[in-house]
């Protein structure tokens, strides 16, 4: 049996005339009838959580999402999980449960990239792709997944690279995990490995991101850690270098014994300490900033919140980082 948890986005929206675009109007049962086939996959479970716009998306609410996860994960009779939400916050709430829960049962991600009056609605078809995902036995032991456009991605490693496509979604360093044909699942490679769940009571919040450009200085991280910010984590250049005007932001961040992260804002690759020029990624690292590596801005946001909310500090992150 598949429950299926609704939290809203473009795949629940209609244009409506007097806001003058989509706003959310259907219904859990609405966008179920509308999914043909769906009974066909497997038993279903409608949870009608809510519907939210994806940038209503909150940290508390992520999590209330997550714990709603977690609780029908324990339901012996529960196969898998489906998660309908809304795409400009999917790949954050999708990693989010991704490193807080058990990799066992599917837990899948979908949405939809355009609203159901336009003639284009994508909702359905991702529905019951994410359908057939969560039942399949293939999907066992991958963890939380993110399923539209007919490509399974894992949550570890997706963002949404375009703001409306139908394949708005993908996984810039490593391709999809698999793909549906014809409502075949086929996977073409594996996750190398299942980091270990980091499951706090709560996350911490507030961490900010704060991006670095061409000339940037440091006046946003000082008014990120002057207004309570727990840690900060900075969308840096390239391979983690920053404007020299912007380093002495993070040296403040630092002295202050609260963790300054450094990422890329470009979409592949890792942060390293090639660079020994004023700003470059080695003067960075040798001011105490903490690498983040391979992780992107968003994701290393959600890691640090959780691992801060399991009581991590400064080393513990540095090192959960490194693993």
């Amino acid at each position: 049996m598949i429950v299926i948890l609704f939290t809203g986005g473009t795949i629940s929206m209609k244009h409506d005339a007097g806001a003058g675009g989509a706003v959310p109007t259907l219904s859990a049962q609405e966008i179920v009838q509308a999914t043909r086939g769906l009974s066909d996959v497997a038993e279903v479970e409608l949870d009608e959580w809510g519907m939210l716009p994806g940038p209503h998306m909150t940290v508390s609410r992520m999590w209330e999402v997550r714990n709603r996860i977690a609780s029908h994960l324990a339901r012996p009779e529960v196969d898998g999980i489906v998660v309908t939400h809304g795409t400009d916050a999917l790949e954050e709430s999708a990693y989010m449960v991704a490193r807080s829960l058990p990799a066992d049962k599917p837990i899948v991600f979908t949405g939809a990239m355009r609203p159901a009056s336009d003639l284009g609605w994508d909702g359905p078809a991702n529905l019951l792709d994410a359908a057939r995902t969560a039942a399949s036995p293939l999907s066992r032991g991958k963890g939380t997944l993110v399923c539209l456009g007919e490509r399974i991605h894992s949550a570890l490693e997706v963002s949404k690279t375009h703001t409306e496509a139908r394949d708005a979604f993908e996984s810039p360093s490593v391709g999809a995990l698999g793909e549906i044909d014809e409502g075949h699942i086929w996977y073409r490679r594996s996750i190398t490995e299942t980091p270990v769940p980091l499951a706090p009571s709560a996350p911490v919040d507030p961490v900010d991101i704060v991006h670095m450009w061409a000339g940037a200085d440091a006046r946003l991280l000082d008014a990120s850690r002057e207004t309570g910010a727990k840690a900060v984590v900075v969308a840096a250049m390239g391979r983690g270098n920053v404007p020299p005007a912007a380093f002495d932001g993070i040296v403040r961040w630092v002295e202050s014994g609260r963790p300054v992260i450094i990422t890329s804002r470009a979409l592949r690759g890792r942060v390293g300490p090639t660079y020994g020029y004023p700003g470059g990624g080695r003067r960075v690292l040798e001011a105490g900033a903490i690498f983040a590596y391979g992780k992107r801005p968003g994701q290393a946001r959600i890691e640090a919140m959780l691992g801060m909310g399991l009581g991590m500090g400064c080393a513990e992150l540095r090192e959960l980082f490194v693993t």
